[in-house]
């Protein structure tokens, strides 16, 4: 496939540096008036036992409670004060944390940065109090419609991936987590081997290498590195059968209906992009075939989307609908017609275009930012190990074919075969 690929003009060119204590560090000038820093770190909660099942999350949470130099609350005032921002995020897979500042800010504050997640303290007083954060988190999102058919679907999606488990953990397990538990995970995860730096903005590249390396020395210092890395595990092999679960939700004013399949994840890269464009023609867009038939044509569903989410071992095509409770079996065999025919008919190719025009414009919309590029280049080297996916997107998209997707369907979207779960209000 790769001989086809179409050559885009490359947007980007960051420069890859890799330190003597493991740490990548991806660095690039940008002409924008701003530095980001992204710290890429490969834990998430794939890799917890269900006994400490959130804490991933839980530590995001903590990381911000301060350091040996830094007092709680220290780095935020410090960040505030000189109009940068920092946030952090959690995944299944990884665990990311970022600052953006003006240039001219930089070099004092990268290291503030760097010091908060390699050194956080995790004082015992500021865990009690942060457990308690956590857990409204949790009440929330099980209040979530969205969130609860999301982790249902999940749970029928996958029988021993993690991915079946919430990223935010169970209330029982979380109510039950101690300081010291926490501390010795960030001790064996957050280590300059299992992480990514990233740094995109308008200082040189020499420079910005140089902070990020001296804020990694300073931070580290004297802190023994143990050769941790995630042990292995195999994905699930696709569905043999309609596997169906029903749940009654007093909350709903129409019924969730989630189709899944387990599909390729990052592991297998080249195999993710025909499903990638498969989701864009069934649900990307008004003109998009569920779309069109179920809601604007047919009106049985007053929502239906398409996503192909691509974990780091296993996917997950996922078809989410809203329509009446009557509407459902009707919806999902509809669903199931429109699968089929991608496995018998070949996709015209004005659709195929559609979804190539659509992805290069939101490749390039992508770019825009310090920020974007390092999202776009943590991602990609923490997950996958290497940048050329972070440039070559587009060209993959544009080198699908007809038989790319037929192929694709065939192989892993069976009509017959796939996770099903329905909620429907009382």
């Amino acid at each position: 496939m790769t001989s086809t690929l179409i050559k885009f003009p490359r947007l980007n060119a960051p420069k890859l540096h890799q330190l003597p204590n493991g740490l990548t560090i991806v660095a690039e000038q940008m002409p924008i008036e701003a530095v980001n820093l992204s710290l890429w770190i490969n834990v998430g909660s794939a890799v917890e036992s269900d006994g400490v099942n959130g804490m991933a999350h839980f530590l995001e949470h903590m990381i911000f409670k301060g350091t040996e130099a830094l007092a709680s609350g220290e780095f935020e005032r410090r960040i505030e004060e000189r109009g940068a921002v920092t946030n952090a995020a959690t995944s299944q897979d990884y665990t990311h944390y970022y600052i953006t500042t003006a240039p001219k800010d930089f070099r004092e504050l990268a290291p503030l940065q760097i010091d908060v997640v390699v050194n956080a303290s995790i004082p015992d007083d500021a865990f009690d109090r942060e457990r308690l954060v956590v857990l409204e988190e949790i009440k929330r999102s099980a209040d979530n419609p969205r969130r609860r058919t999301f982790q249902r679907a999940m749970e029928v999606a996958y029988d021993h991936l993690p991915y079946r488990r919430s990223v935010l953990g169970p209330e029982t397990v979380i109510s039950q987590l101690q300081p010291q538990q926490m501390r010795d995970f960030h001790a064996n995860w957050y280590q300059p081997h299992l992480m990514t730096a990233v740094v995109v903005g308008n200082l040189a590249v020499e420079e910005l290498i140089e902070i990020v390396t001296e804020g990694f020395a300073v931070a580290t210092n004297q802190q023994p590195t143990t050769n941790h890395q995630p042990s292995t595990i195999n994905p699930e092999p696709t569905f043999t059968e309609i596997v169906r679960r029903e749940f009654i939700d007093e909350s709903l004013q129409q019924a969730r209906l989630v189709m899944v399949w387990r599909v390729p994840g990052l592991v297998q890269l080249d195999q993710t992009y025909a499903l990638d464009v498969l989701a864009g023609i069934l649900g990307h867009g008004r003109t998009s075939r569920l779309v069109r038939d179920l809601r604007e044509e047919q009106g049985r569903v007053s929502h239906i989307s398409v996503s192909n989410m691509t974990q780091r071992l296993q996917g997950t095509f996922y078809i989410s609908a809203e329509c009446p409770s009557e509407n459902v079996p009707e919806v999902e065999a509809a669903i199931a017609q429109h699968i089929r025919k991608l496995q018998t008919d070949m996709v015209q190719e004005t659709e195929i275009a559609r979804v190539r025009t659509r992805v290069a414009n939101r490749f390039i919309f992508g770019n825009e930012t310090p920020s974007d590029r390092a999202n776009l280049y943590g991602y990609y080297q923490s997950l996958v190990g290497d940048l050329e996916g972070a440039f070559n997107y587009p060209a993959h998209i544009q080198a699908q074919d007809a038989t790319h997707l037929m192929q694709a369907a065939q192989n892993y979207l069976s009509p017959h075969a796939y996770g099903v779960i329905v909620l429907k209000p009382a």
